[in-house]
Protein backbone atom coordinates (compact mmCIF):
# COMPACT_ATOMS: atom_id res chain seq x y z
CA UNK A 1 0.00 0.00 0.00
CA UNK A 2 1.36 3.40 -0.89
CA UNK A 3 1.96 5.88 1.92
CA UNK A 4 -0.69 8.30 0.57
CA UNK A 5 -3.42 5.70 0.27
CA UNK A 6 -6.54 6.14 2.35
CA UNK A 7 -7.22 2.95 4.27
CA UNK A 8 -10.88 2.24 5.00
CA UNK A 9 -11.33 0.01 8.01
CA UNK A 10 -14.48 -1.42 9.55
CA UNK A 11 -14.02 -2.18 13.26
CA UNK A 12 -16.58 -4.68 14.49
CA UNK A 13 -18.62 -3.93 17.57
CA UNK A 14 -17.51 -7.40 18.78
CA UNK A 15 -14.06 -5.87 19.28
CA UNK A 16 -15.11 -2.57 20.85
CA UNK A 17 -17.75 -4.11 23.15
CA UNK A 18 -17.38 -7.93 23.20
CA UNK A 19 -19.27 -7.85 26.51
CA UNK A 20 -17.95 -4.93 28.49
CA UNK A 21 -15.99 -2.24 26.62
CA UNK A 22 -12.56 -3.68 25.76
CA UNK A 23 -10.09 -1.01 26.81
CA UNK A 24 -7.13 -3.30 26.07
CA UNK A 25 -8.20 -3.56 22.42
CA UNK A 26 -8.89 0.18 22.20
CA UNK A 27 -5.43 0.99 23.62
CA UNK A 28 -3.74 -1.36 21.13
CA UNK A 29 -5.74 0.09 18.22
CA UNK A 30 -4.88 3.63 19.33
CA UNK A 31 -1.15 2.84 19.45
CA UNK A 32 -1.22 1.24 16.00
CA UNK A 33 -3.21 4.04 14.33
CA UNK A 34 -1.05 6.75 15.91
CA UNK A 35 2.11 5.00 14.66
CA UNK A 36 0.72 4.42 11.15
CA UNK A 37 -0.57 8.00 10.72
CA UNK A 38 2.80 9.33 11.92
CA UNK A 39 4.28 7.29 9.04
CA UNK A 40 2.02 9.03 6.52
CA UNK A 41 -0.98 6.75 6.29
CA UNK A 42 -4.55 8.05 6.38
CA UNK A 43 -7.45 6.08 7.86
CA UNK A 44 -11.23 6.15 7.77
CA UNK A 45 -12.56 3.91 10.55
CA UNK A 46 -16.21 2.91 10.68
CA UNK A 47 -17.53 1.47 13.96
CA UNK A 48 -19.92 -1.46 14.26
CA UNK A 49 -22.65 -1.86 16.88
CA UNK A 50 -21.86 -5.30 18.29
CA UNK A 51 -23.32 -6.51 21.57
CA UNK A 52 -24.61 -3.05 22.49
CA UNK A 53 -26.86 -3.14 19.42
CA UNK A 54 -28.06 -6.68 20.13
CA UNK A 55 -28.83 -5.97 23.78
CA UNK A 56 -31.06 -3.05 22.86
CA UNK A 57 -32.68 -4.96 19.99
CA UNK A 58 -33.34 -8.05 22.14
CA UNK A 59 -34.72 -6.00 25.03
CA UNK A 60 -37.08 -4.03 22.79
CA UNK A 61 -38.31 -7.19 21.06
CA UNK A 62 -39.03 -8.79 24.44
CA UNK A 63 -41.31 -5.93 25.46
CA UNK A 64 -43.13 -5.14 22.21
CA UNK A 65 -43.46 -6.35 18.60
CA UNK A 66 -40.64 -4.84 16.55
CA UNK A 67 -40.44 -3.69 12.95
CA UNK A 68 -37.10 -4.17 11.21
CA UNK A 69 -36.76 -0.42 10.92
CA UNK A 70 -36.98 -0.03 14.71
CA UNK A 71 -34.34 -2.70 15.23
CA UNK A 72 -32.17 -1.03 12.61
CA UNK A 73 -32.33 2.35 14.34
CA UNK A 74 -31.25 0.80 17.65
CA UNK A 75 -28.31 -0.81 15.84
CA UNK A 76 -27.45 2.47 14.13
CA UNK A 77 -27.35 4.36 17.40
CA UNK A 78 -25.09 1.67 18.87
CA UNK A 79 -22.64 2.20 15.98
CA UNK A 80 -22.77 5.95 16.62
CA UNK A 81 -22.12 5.48 20.34
CA UNK A 82 -19.14 3.23 19.54
CA UNK A 83 -18.02 5.72 16.88
CA UNK A 84 -18.18 8.53 19.40
CA UNK A 85 -16.09 6.45 21.78
CA UNK A 86 -13.43 6.19 19.04
CA UNK A 87 -13.75 9.91 18.31
CA UNK A 88 -13.10 10.60 21.98
CA UNK A 89 -10.05 8.38 22.39
CA UNK A 90 -8.59 9.77 19.16
CA UNK A 91 -9.41 13.38 20.15
CA UNK A 92 -5.93 14.65 19.21
CA UNK A 93 -5.85 12.93 15.84
CA UNK A 94 -9.35 12.45 14.42
CA UNK A 95 -11.36 15.04 12.51
CA UNK A 96 -13.95 16.30 15.00
CA UNK A 97 -17.06 15.48 12.94
CA UNK A 98 -18.21 11.86 12.68
CA UNK A 99 -19.35 10.75 9.23
CA UNK A 100 -22.70 8.95 9.03
CA UNK A 101 -23.78 9.66 5.42
CA UNK A 102 -21.08 8.12 3.16
CA UNK A 103 -21.40 11.11 0.78
CA UNK A 104 -20.18 13.43 3.54
CA UNK A 105 -16.75 11.82 3.48
CA UNK A 106 -16.06 13.90 0.36
CA UNK A 107 -16.46 17.08 2.43
CA UNK A 108 -13.88 16.02 5.00
CA UNK A 109 -10.54 17.89 4.99
CA UNK A 110 -7.99 16.10 2.79
CA UNK A 111 -5.34 16.59 5.46
CA UNK A 112 -7.39 14.82 8.17
CA UNK A 113 -5.29 11.77 8.99
CA UNK A 114 -8.15 9.97 10.71
CA UNK A 115 -11.88 10.14 10.08
CA UNK A 116 -14.40 8.23 12.21
CA UNK A 117 -17.66 6.99 10.67
CA UNK A 118 -20.76 5.12 11.86
CA UNK A 119 -24.11 3.81 10.61
CA UNK A 120 -26.27 6.00 8.39
CA UNK A 121 -29.90 4.89 7.98
CA UNK A 122 -31.98 1.69 8.12
CA UNK A 123 -31.64 -1.06 5.53
CA UNK A 124 -27.90 -1.68 5.58
CA UNK A 125 -25.01 -2.54 7.84
CA UNK A 126 -21.75 -0.70 8.46
CA UNK A 127 -20.13 -3.22 6.05
CA UNK A 128 -22.03 -1.55 3.20
CA UNK A 129 -21.14 1.91 4.47
CA UNK A 130 -17.45 0.91 4.52
CA UNK A 131 -17.66 -0.19 0.86
CA UNK A 132 -19.54 3.00 -0.11
CA UNK A 133 -16.97 5.19 1.68
CA UNK A 134 -14.13 3.31 -0.05
CA UNK A 135 -15.77 3.92 -3.42
CA UNK A 136 -16.20 7.65 -2.66
CA UNK A 137 -12.52 8.12 -1.74
CA UNK A 138 -11.17 5.80 -4.45
CA UNK A 139 -9.87 3.14 -2.05
CA UNK A 140 -9.56 -0.32 -3.60
CA UNK A 141 -9.18 -2.18 -0.31
CA UNK A 142 -11.30 -2.36 2.83
CA UNK A 143 -10.12 -3.97 6.05
CA UNK A 144 -12.82 -5.73 8.04
CA UNK A 145 -11.72 -6.28 11.66
CA UNK A 146 -13.72 -8.84 13.64
CA UNK A 147 -12.97 -11.33 16.41
CA UNK A 148 -12.14 -14.33 14.19
CA UNK A 149 -8.94 -15.24 12.32
CA UNK A 150 -10.62 -16.29 9.09
CA UNK A 151 -13.91 -16.38 7.25
CA UNK A 152 -15.17 -20.00 7.20
CA UNK A 153 -17.29 -22.01 4.78
CA UNK A 154 -19.91 -22.30 7.56
CA UNK A 155 -20.25 -21.21 11.18
CA UNK A 156 -17.44 -23.09 12.99
CA UNK A 157 -19.35 -22.77 16.29
CA UNK A 158 -22.20 -24.93 14.99
CA UNK A 159 -20.61 -26.87 12.11
CA UNK A 160 -17.54 -29.02 12.85
CA UNK A 161 -16.95 -29.40 9.08
CA UNK A 162 -16.52 -25.64 8.58
CA UNK A 163 -13.26 -24.92 6.77
CA UNK A 164 -11.21 -21.75 6.98
CA UNK A 165 -10.85 -19.67 3.82
CA UNK A 166 -7.62 -17.78 3.09
CA UNK A 167 -8.40 -16.53 -0.40
CA UNK A 168 -11.73 -16.48 -2.25
CA UNK A 169 -13.46 -14.63 -5.09
CA UNK A 170 -16.56 -12.53 -4.44
CA UNK A 171 -18.54 -14.86 -6.69
CA UNK A 172 -17.66 -17.91 -4.59
CA UNK A 173 -17.98 -16.04 -1.29
CA UNK A 174 -21.47 -14.81 -2.12
CA UNK A 175 -22.64 -18.43 -2.53
CA UNK A 176 -21.70 -19.05 1.13
CA UNK A 177 -23.68 -16.21 2.71
CA UNK A 178 -27.41 -15.32 2.87
CA UNK A 179 -28.88 -13.45 -0.08
CA UNK A 180 -30.65 -10.81 2.01
CA UNK A 181 -29.59 -8.55 4.82
CA UNK A 182 -31.57 -8.05 8.05
CA UNK A 183 -30.90 -6.36 11.40
CA UNK A 184 -28.62 -8.47 13.59
CA UNK A 185 -27.72 -10.82 10.71
CA UNK A 186 -24.77 -13.00 11.69
CA UNK A 187 -22.75 -13.21 8.47
CA UNK A 188 -19.00 -12.64 8.00
CA UNK A 189 -19.88 -9.86 5.56
CA UNK A 190 -23.18 -8.20 4.72
CA UNK A 191 -24.64 -9.71 1.47
CA UNK A 192 -25.54 -6.26 0.08
CA UNK A 193 -22.01 -5.03 0.81
CA UNK A 194 -20.53 -8.14 -0.82
CA UNK A 195 -22.55 -7.51 -3.99
CA UNK A 196 -21.44 -3.88 -4.05
CA UNK A 197 -17.78 -4.75 -3.42
CA UNK A 198 -17.86 -7.21 -6.31
CA UNK A 199 -19.43 -4.61 -8.61
CA UNK A 200 -16.92 -1.91 -7.62
CA UNK A 201 -13.91 -4.28 -7.64
CA UNK A 202 -13.02 -3.60 -4.01
CA UNK A 203 -10.94 -6.13 -2.10
CA UNK A 204 -11.86 -6.93 1.51
CA UNK A 205 -9.39 -8.37 3.98
CA UNK A 206 -11.11 -9.98 6.96
CA UNK A 207 -8.72 -9.95 9.92
CA UNK A 208 -8.80 -10.67 13.64
CA UNK A 209 -8.64 -7.34 15.42
CA UNK A 210 -7.49 -8.97 18.65
CA UNK A 211 -4.26 -9.84 16.82
CA UNK A 212 -3.21 -6.49 15.40
CA UNK A 213 0.03 -7.96 14.02
CA UNK A 214 -2.17 -9.39 11.22
CA UNK A 215 -3.37 -5.86 10.42
CA UNK A 216 0.20 -4.51 10.49
CA UNK A 217 1.37 -7.30 8.16
CA UNK A 218 -1.51 -6.66 5.75
CA UNK A 219 -0.78 -2.91 5.67
CA UNK A 220 2.88 -3.63 4.96
CA UNK A 221 2.10 -6.11 2.17
CA UNK A 222 3.47 -9.06 4.15
CA UNK A 223 1.96 -12.50 4.67
CA UNK A 224 -0.94 -12.13 7.09
CA UNK A 225 -3.41 -14.31 8.97
CA UNK A 226 -6.87 -13.66 7.55
CA UNK A 227 -9.13 -13.97 4.52
CA UNK A 228 -8.75 -12.02 1.29
CA UNK A 229 -11.95 -11.62 -0.77
CA UNK A 230 -11.61 -10.14 -4.26
CA UNK A 231 -12.70 -10.44 -7.90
Amino acid sequence: MSQQETIVMSVGGSLIVPDAIDTHFLSSLKDLIETETANGRRFIIIAGGGKTARRYQDAAAEVAPMENEDLDWLGLHATRLNGHLLLTIFRNLAHRVMVTNPDDVLDMPKDAQLIIAAGYRPGASTDLRAIQIAERVGAKKVINLSNIDYVYTADPKTNPDAEKIEDITWEEFRKLIPKEWGPGLNSPFDPVAAKEAQAKDIEVASLNGTKLISLKNYLDGKTFTGTRIHN
